[in-house]
């Protein structure tokens, strides 16, 4: 057979068959052409390789013959030795063909990949926060790896399987019909006999496949979720380990059981498919047998018949699923470009302005927010990411209105829930405003770019993120060029210097997942320091100070003081203790502000805050 045929003849019977019936978008053949267009010229040139090894298949078969009739019967030595030479020839052909094709093939698939990759991994980082709180992460990645490999082998295996397995076929049986039509029609008696048998071991291998999948699938989620911090700390506290072993091994023996199903049945598939090759090669020697001794046929025709037919049985069955194959490539590209078809909800508008570098005025002005729908952020075929709900979240934010002046401190409080959280992610368009609107300096946020706006803005969050790096590298996040110097600075003013000091590594310590070898205190400080070398405008900070002990709030405390002065501010407090001095206090309830004024003006009035107030100095 061709380099080609056994890998694509197990690969087109064990597809997906429901996929031939899948009907593409309009516009995808065109879209998958403009991927392929930087890689026409070897594309073209594994093509010559792929049409070079499919004439060489008929080719060897047919010098052997001239070689046996005439010139080992006719005892002509030359042309024995110059045939024998030709074959040979061809044989390092074949080999230098075969490495031309594989090294122009890999150079298609793997730039498809790259560029299929780079261009979601880019559109999915520019999505709306809403997407990610939607979308599994496990189906997202799915679509990087598994769907974008299954759209390069268009231009790669299943290309080349076509042309390889089509030109074959043609050619094996219109040499075979040359040298014999009768002995070619009685060998191609037994194709139907395998094609029905192996289209069975396909259908098993189907299943098979997309158990293991499943199964494969189960595993990884498993070991995801014990084999990260959290996990493994739940287990250690929890946990059985007997248990959770079990647990593991049944899932484990439940694959391994369905690998040693399938690597039988695709033995199998060989072997019935080597078998009626080998009975097709009996009937053709035993008719051919009869026809050399009637002299109907030489010798030479009879050995060349029957090398040509042990090339033939793959191709053929091969392309009787050829369709499977071309369909399921082309889904997997549709599969990719569901995905980069996919606006993200929070974007540039039209000629986006920048924000001025001048101190920056907030104002919010009647403004209401609804959590979009699932439909509207994510998409259906990413598994259970947008499933119907049978209730919105309804409005969360209503008539939102207030000002924060240049380099004022304007504190959120209020129960949790109230939607304090919501107000200032609208602020660096994490998500957009249903209705109203945020200005800073006079310009609405939806007129400004995107990286403008969200370059003004540093933020520390209640559980700050760190990646599994080391300090240093997750302080140069904020600011990739910052010097040995800066760095140091942020740290002192972040009151996190002498820690860092203290540590074997210094700075080149890793901080571990999810900065998990740091306590909540050091995290705390370390992601104000990152927020000091980016040196925004505007500072976003929610409960920073939440869940540290008293120790730790008060260097947390005197690190927020350093990044708050002379910058505008909107400050998330659990603890009001840390927000007494705020310009203005915004008391949030159901989503409204329920109060507003200075801590004094607040406790004077009464309500909810002098009750939060007095319940936490009372506690």
């Amino acid at each position: 057979m061709s380099m080609h045929a056994p890998w694509m003849t197990l690969r087109a019977m064990t597809q997906d068959q429901s996929v031939k019936n899948a009907s593409l978008k309009p516009g995808t053949i065109k879209r998958i052409f403009k991927f392929a267009k930087p890689y026409q010229k070897q594309i073209l040139f594994f093509i010559l390789t792929v049409v070079i090894d499919a004439v060489l298949v008929i080719a060897t078969p047919l010098l052997f013959a001239r070689l046996i009739d005439k010139g080992v019967l006719l005892q002509n030595g030359k042309l024995v030795t110059s045939l024998a030479l030709v074959i040979a020839a061809l044989a390092l052909l074949e080999s230098a063909v075969s490495l031309i094709g594989r090294y122009l093939s890999s150079q298609v698939g793997e730039g498809l990949i790259y560029d299929l990759r780079s261009q979601v991994f880019d559109h999915v980082q520019r999505q709306s926060i809403a997407f990610f709180t939607r979308t599994q992460t496990g189906a997202l990645i799915s679509r990087i790896n598994s769907d974008v490999m299954g759209a390069q082998q268009a231009f790669t295996s299943t290309l080349s399987g076509v042309v390889s397995n089509g030109l074959s076929v043609v050619l094996v049986l219109g040499a075979m019909f040359f040298l014999s039509w009768k002995i070619t029609v009685i060998s191609l008696v037994l194709v139907p006999l395998f094609l029905i048998p192996s289209r069975w071991i396909g259908k098993k291998i189907q299943g098979l496949a997309r158990d293991a999948m499943s199964g494969n699938a189960d595993m990884g989620a498993t070991m995801n979720e014990r084999f990260n911090v959290s996990g493994a700390l739940l287990v250690m506290l929890y946990g059985s380990y007997d248990k959770e072993s079990k647990t593991f091994r049944k899932k484990a023996r439940r694959v391994a059981d369905i690998g040693i199903k399938m690597a039988f049945l695709n033995r199998l598939f060989f072997v019935g498919l080597m078998t009626v090759a080998s009975i097709a090669t009996a009937i053709t020697y035993g008719v051919g047998g009869q026809f050399v001794i009637s002299k109907n046929i030489s010798v030479g025709t009879l050995l060349a018949l029957s090398a040509l037919l042990a090339r033939l049985y793959g191709p053929l069955t091969a392309l009787a699923n050829v369709r499977v194959d071309v369909m399921t490539a082309l889904v997997s590209f549709e599969r990719v470009f569901e995905v980069l078809d996919l606006e993200p909800m929070v974007r540039d508008g039209r000629n986006p302005k920048v924000l001025p570098t001048t101190s920056p005025k907030i104002i919010f002005d009647k403004v209401a927010f609804t959590y979009p729908r699932a439909e509207e952020i994510s998409l259906a075929s990413l598994e259970s990411a947008a499933k119907s709900e049978a209730i919105g979240s309804g409005e969360v934010l209503k008539e939102i209105s207030f000002t924060v002046e240049p380099g004022q401190m304007v504190a959120l409080v209020g129960p949790s829930g109230a939607g304090k959280t919501t107000i200032i992610s609208l602020l660096p368009r994490l998500f957009d405003v249903s209705s109203g609107s945020i200005s800073v300096n006079g310009i609405d946020v939806r007129d400004l770019k995107l990286d403008s706006l969200r370059h003004a803005i540093g933020s520390v969050m209640q559980d700050p993120h760190l990646f599994h790096d080391t300090i240093d590298e997750n302080l140069k996040y904020a600011k990739p060029d910052a010097t040995a110097g800066e760095i140091e600075a942020a740290c002192r003013a972040a009151q996190i210097w002498d820690l860092i000091l203290s540590l074997p590594n210094g700075v080149d310590t890793m901080v571990g997942e999810r900065g998990y070898r740091l306590s909540g205190g050091e995290k705390a400080r370390l992601a104000i320091a990152r927020l000091l070398l980016k040196n925004p405008q505007i500072v976003l900070l929610d409960e920073a100070t939440a869940h540290l002990d008293s120790e730790n709030e008060a260097l947390v405390q005197s690190a927020i003081r350093e990044v708050l002065k002379d910058r505008t501010s909107l400050v998330i407090a659990h603890r009001l203790s840390t927000i007494i001095s705020a310009d203005q206090i915004l008391v949030v309830e159901e989503g409204k502000i329920a109060q507003r004024g200075t801590h004094e003006q607040l406790i004077s009035a009464g309500g909810l805050y002098s009750e939060l107030y007095a319940r936490q100095f009372t506690s």
